[in-house]
């Protein structure tokens, strides 16, 4: 499938970042927004539950589980948190949060489909939100984002500074939400190669077979580190893992190759979470989940909670790319200019790509 084919993705501004909003399918949302005198319920309580990456994962749960301590903190209310080992805590993690007497439970990832829709048709009178996942009910609100927007961008860029001619990508489990990512990275690098003549190659995932080399889950381990020291050793020189803290073994692998590997991160500005590492990190594809949980607990507290999905865009910032830090020096000086028109024309369609796992 080419370039000219593929719906409009999405990003920010490298050397600007993003705005930090998410918007509906409507109109974005105002930050903090939901209740007009942000006034909570006495008795209100919100609550999350992880995946099985855990909320110190330095991506994904702890985006949710910031945004939603935010908004808390602002209300002044009580919150509960769970985190799920494995995804057959998902069900009875949920059901101990309703016992608990929640208002709102947040699940945390795609993987919460199956037990999210169950607990809402079983508990009718109990709200809930569900990170990257559209599935509808009267009392479920989906958070979804076109993120393949934002990869495009980070896809571009990485063919642009790659001096071996070859970039990679991996990811946790085969997953939309996962695969969106890097879909959106290869056809950036194609088009990179469209617009410069260049043959820059992808190595780890294949758009048009839906194939490519993911570890089996989000875990930090030896998998995800052989599988990032398999595409280092086919002379990649950026490097994209996709699914939460597989990137620390990612980086461990870069370590251990003696390499000059750029890395990008997923969800989070990497240089903010692994500050340790910020040398490391060409860019992030981010995702505005803390703000997005944080609107949704906060409308919710004020009772004007609604199943209207929010979908995070170009349009509405609601995905971008980080900014360059220890690379902008790096990079084509050329590269944040184009990244501006490229961004201009998937906004108004002009560009248009689109992934299989993209918000419909």
């Amino acid at each position: 499938m080419t370039i000219t084919t593929r719906k409009a993705v999405f990003s920010g501004l490298a050397t600007l970042g993003v705005a930090a909003l998410l918007a509906g399918c409507a109109s974005a949302p105002e930050e903090g927004g939901g209740s007009t005198d942000g006034a909570a319920a006495p008795d209100f309580l919100p609550c999350i539950v992880s995946d099985s990456g855990g909320f110190d994962d330095k991506s994904f749960n702890q985006l949710g589980y910031e945004g939603l301590v935010e908004a808390a903190d602002a209300l002044g209310v009580d919150y509960k948190q769970v985190e799920s080992a494995t995804e057959t805590d998902f069900a009875p993690n949920i059901t101990s949060l309703v016992d608990q007497g929640c208002n709102l439970i947040v699940t945390v990832g795609f993987l919460l489909e199956e037990a999210t829709t169950e607990a809402a048709a079983a508990n009718p009178d109990v709200e809930f939100t569900i990170i990257d996942s559209s599935i509808e009910g009267e009392n479920i609100k989906p958070i979804i984002f076109d993120t393949a927007q934002a990869a495009f961008l980070a896809g571009y860029a990485a063919a642009s500074y790659s001096k071996t001619g070859s970039v990679g990508t991996f990811g946790g489990m085969q997953i939309p939400t996962v695969t969106i990512f890097m879909d959106g990275f290869a056809d950036g690098v194609a088009y990179f190669n469209e617009q410069k003549g260049t043959d820059v190659k992808v190595v780890g995932w294949d758009v048009a077979s839906q194939t490519g080399s993911f570890t089996g889950g989000f875990e930090a381990n030896e998998v995800a580190k052989s599988s990032a020291q398999g595409l280092i050793d086919q002379n990649v020189d950026v490097l994209l893992p996709v699914g939460g803290p597989i990137f620390l073994s990612a980086i461990e692998a870069i370590k251990d190759s003696g390499k000059d590997i750029a890395m990008i991160g997923v969800d989070a500005d990497l240089v903010e979470t692994s500050p340790d590492n910020a040398s490391l990190f060409l860019t992030s594809i981010l995702k505005q989940m803390k703000v997005g949980v944080a609107d949704v607990v906060t409308a919710a507290a004020g009772g004007e909670f609604s199943n209207e999905p929010y979908v995070g865009t170009l349009e509405n910032d609601g995905v971008g790319i980080a900014p360059f830090h220890d690379f902008e020096s790096k990079v084509d000086p050329a590269l944040a200019d184009e990244l501006e028109t490229i961004k201009a024309g998937i906004v108004d369609g002009s560009i248009p790509v689109e992934s299989p796992s993209s918000p419909k």
